[in-house]
């Protein structure tokens, strides 16, 4: 680039040129300049949304891959915003992840402030210095369901022999790993008898099946009844055939150097968000019936269900 321009100051002095040439050569020059200029590397992909007040502290509220980033923040964020509408001390981002895999680099790291995990990613948090605040909806709800088409030949467990089967993650406890132990229950070998492929969203396990890409899809009943009002024509093509026994839901849990007044601030109004029309209508959004009070011994009962699904049927985490 320095030997162009020098060579077109030569030519000045060398030659009498026409203004009009001597500003295209400049402006040849400086377009030269700003292509030998290197480009800044890309950032990460950033799913949080615009931070709020930052003359206040931001905490990171990190939401595991419910949906996918667009739907999660489109549930999810009421909430956000009721929270830092009650917040003195603080203010809360919401962050959603592309996958299950990008989200626990994130808990793992220590990233964010305050996680809505599955009860396995619960327990790998706790390994790393964040405690359970709460529980996000009903026991009863967290199940793995098994979605088929409508037209399908599938009617019975061992009727997946040979076929596919669709997941969102292998750590996804209600959308994998329990629908893979009652299939292991109902005497079908997850390792040989069927294929099974990890496809990032509960959306895409669901949506797998609907493009007859899997014989069947594993998620859990918040997402199906999402898809269903999101998706209708699709989903009735589609029924849920089998569910699994239920386990604890999801819980809220919050890094243990986040100060003692946001964390217990946070606790309470979660707690309490059913007592409102409000509080009610964000609950709605989320697919969430209510917040509940839970503690890391809450989740005990996850790992015993884990070992017995590690010893009798495959590590949760596939390398």
């Amino acid at each position: 680039m320095t030997s162009t321009v020098s060579a077109f100051l030569g030519q000045l002095k060398s030659k009498r040129m026409s203004l009009f040439k001597v500003f295209k050569c400049l402006l040849a020059c400086l377009l030269l300049m700003a292509c030998d200029q290197q480009l800044p590397e890309d950032n990460a992909l950033q799913y949080s949304l615009t931070p709020p007040n930052s003359a206040l502290p931001i905490y990171r509220f990190a939401v595991h891959p419910l949906h996918n980033p667009q739907k999660l923040s489109e549930a999810y964020q009421p909430l956000i915003d009721y929270l830092n509408q009650q917040l003195t001390d603080g203010q809360l981002e919401l962050e959603a992840s592309r996958d299950y895999q990008a989200y626990e680099q994130k808990f793992r790291a220590r990233g964010p402030e305050f996680l809505l995990p599955n009860p396995w990613q619960t327990l790998q948090a706790e390994k790393v210095g964040y405690h359970v605040i709460a529980m996000a909806g009903d026991a009863e709800d967290f199940k793995g369901i098994f979605i088929v088409r409508q037209d399908g030949d599938i009617k019975k467990p061992t009727d997946l022999k040979g076929k596919v089967v669709s997941y969102p993650s292998s750590t996804a406890l209600a959308a994998a790993i329990m629908p893979q132990y009652f299939l292991h229950l109902q005497g079908i070998d997850i390792n040989r008898d069927i294929q099974n492929i990890y496809v990032g969203s509960q959306e895409s396990a669901i949506m797998n099946v609907y493009l007859g890409k899997s014989a069947a899809g594993a998620t859990w009943p918040p997402p199906w009844r999402l898809f269903q009002q999101s998706h209708p024509n699709e989903a009735a093509q589609l029924k849920m055939i089998w569910q699994t026994s239920s386990l604890i839901n999801n819980s809220v849990m919050v890094r243990d150097d986040v100060p003692e007044v946001i964390r217990d601030k946070i606790t309470a109004l979660l707690l309490g968000l059913r007592q409102t029309d409000e509080g009610k209508a964000i609950l709605s959004s989320m697919e969430i019936a209510n917040f509940y009070a839970a503690d890391d011994a809450s989740y005990a009962v996850v790992q015993k269900y884990i070992e017995r699904f590690e010893k009798e049927v495959r590590p949760v985490e596939i390398r």
